[in-house]
């Protein structure tokens, strides 16, 4: 289920996670050659992503 990013924060390990509108995070890490996101490494680039969904896998795995 998609979910809309309204805001970042860091976790212990100093990595950047995505809040979710539906209340959970998923991890964006920058971290080449895997994960090329050099953008949240910026606030500039972080306020640029807020609104844009992100697959939520808590939200999938839900049972209703």
């Amino acid at each position: 289920m998609q979910q809309a990013i309204i805001g970042f924060d860091l976790d212990d390990e100093n990595h950047w996670f995505a809040i979710l509108a539906c209340g959970h995070t998923q991890h964006v890490r920058h971290n080449p050659p895997w994960q090329n996101r050099s953008w949240v490494m910026t606030e500039q680039g972080r306020l640029e992503k807020l609104g844009i969904l992100l697959e939520c896998k808590k939200c999938e795995q839900r049972i209703d």
